[in-house]
């Protein structure tokens, strides 16, 4: 009775043994039916694949990584899985850098560079098929017969237009390499742990920072995904709003639940966290608990938006009069934070300063927070000089989205922040107003409203285009588009 098998060749006396599950009810597995489990299968394997959509814009971007560190060893891990709870894993998602670079999204993969002639040969490392010969198939927790089929080495390779190998053989190979070489950090402890005592963190935060600038100006290919991601968050919203009687019912989960459908069926994912805030809760920032009430009378400020399969997100935030109308109170700070955001949207063009649609959506709002007199006397131009409209304007407003939402983060501040934008470029402008619960410097009848609008602006050659346009925005507009789907 044998009750265990080994991924490896069965022969090989350092392969690892595949492990039983404990508290398992098979206390092992008999000749027999290993002998079994190795035959009688179909040959799957699939020919003639054609490659996917962006392999020619994957090969442009290793060519431009290639061009900017000759005669270095490149090293890019997708990352791994990780452990949720005992023996079950979070949903598994690429890193950036490598599938901005491969288009590949499975796991424990690694791209490798190494420099040949005066480029360099791109492969990439993947977990090949199970092995049927000795169980690892239907034996291993990762093996097919639990998760799923993987792609083979060769139908990899048509798919991504890159040799592939086995990735079980990448320790061994970076154990064995010289000269200067340079990681990805944060995604594979084991590539790292091989490569240890062959990099350095200065240089290798020097290629992370490249590959962030090098996504701030998007191709046609990732234009055309943010536009695939904003079409779908905007029938989210719509869900959302179809729905809202029975969020009264339950809570903003219901909402949370509502967007998350949509995000699955037409593409990987969320984005990031969504935020469903009803109430008070609009007031905070980042509020992914979405567990509080949803009330009539109230706002509900919604910020979500739709991953694609390619891995490119959508970051819209509307907020809404759970009733479908806005108080006069509501529709008066709604308005201040609409015309920001519409001078924020004007001054995103060619050539223009990265800060400029922050600078002209603050004027905006601090000139409307002096006028209701929460300022005192002072002038517009001298509560921008000491920032006091930031009590209740807090953030930025806005950020660079792509393939992360808070795409390019570790840029360069000159050419993020202080740098200028180009066509290509893609943005967020969400100014928003927040006047806390507790805050006793406003009126009490402010106190616990929040609005926030968000849209994706996209730098063309004349100016911007709105990515998430299918959304209204202007205060009528939101109203009657509300009406509209709840019939």
């Amino acid at each position: 009775m044998s009750d265990e098998l080994t991924p490896e060749n069965p022969e090989t006396a350092e392969a690892e043994p595949i492990k039983q599950r404990k508290n398992g009810l098979y206390p092992g597995i008999s000749d027999e039916l290993a002998e079994n489990m190795k035959s009688g299968w179909a040959d799957t394997e699939l020919h003639g694949l054609e490659p996917i959509a962006q392999a020619g814009r994957t090969a442009a971007r290793r060519a431009a990584l290639s061009a900017r560190f000759p005669g270095e060893r490149l090293v890019v891990p997708a990352g791994n899985l990780r452990t949720r709870s005992n023996d079950t894993e979070y949903a598994f998602r690429a890193s950036t850098e490598y599938a901005y670079l491969t288009g590949d999204k499975t796991q424990d993969g690694v791209l490798v560079l190494e420099p040949s002639g005066t480029g360099h040969e791109a492969t990439v490392y993947l977990l090949p098929r199970s092995d049927r010969e000795n169980g690892e198939f239907w034996l291993d927790g990762q093996g097919e017969l639990w998760v799923g089929r993987r792609h083979s080495l060769a139908e990899a390779e048509q798919l991504l237009g890159l040799p592939a190998k086995d990735v079980r053989e990448l320790p061994a190979a970076l154990a064995a390499a010289t000269g200067p070489v340079r990681v990805v950090r944060g995604h594979d402890a084991g590539v790292e742990t091989a490569l240890d005592d062959k990099v350095t963190a200065e240089r290798d935060e020097e290629l992370r920072v490249f590959l962030s600038e090098a996504r701030l100006v998007k191709d046609a290919f990732e234009i055309a995904e943010l536009e695939k991601a904003c079409d779908a968050t905007a029938r989210g919203f719509e869900d959302v709003v179809r729905v809202l009687d029975r969020a009264e019912a339950t809570s903003e989960r219901y909402i949370e639940g509502t967007f998350f459908l949509r995000a699955r069926v037409e593409g990987n994912d969320i984005g990031y966290g969504s935020i469903c805030a009803a109430g008070p809760h609009a007031t905070t920032l980042h509020w992914v608990r979405n567990d509080g009430p949803v009330r009539p009378g109230e706002l509900l400020l919604l910020d979500a938006g739709v991953e694609t399969d390619e891995l490119y997100t959508a970051d819209v935030t509307r907020t809404l009069p759970v009733n479908g109308t806005f108080s006069p109170l509501q529709r008066k700070i709604y308005d201040a934070v609409y015309e920001a955001q519409e001078a924020g949207i004007a001054a995103v063009r060619p050539g223009a300063a990265y800060r400029d649609f922050h600078d002209a959506a603050q004027r905006v709002l601090a000139g409307k927070l002096v006028e209701w007199g929460l300022l005192g006397d002072l002038s517009v131009e001298k509560v921008l000089e000491l920032g006091l409209q930031r009590r209740w304007t807090l953030h930025g407003t806005g950020h660079m989205l792509g393939m992360d939402v808070h795409d390019c983060a570790a840029a360069r501040t000159e050419t993020y922040v202080d740098g200028t934008l180009e066509p290509g470029v893609c943005l967020t402008v969400e100014p928003g107003l927040y006047f806390q619960a507790d805050d006793l410097t406003v009126p009490e009848e402010y106190r616990g409203i929040g609005v926030r609008i968000e849209d994706d602006i996209l730098v063309t050659e004349d100016g911007n285009r709105n990515l998430s346009d299918k959304l209204p925005r202007r205060a009528d507009e939101v109203e009657a588009w509300m009406a509209r789907l709840k019939g």
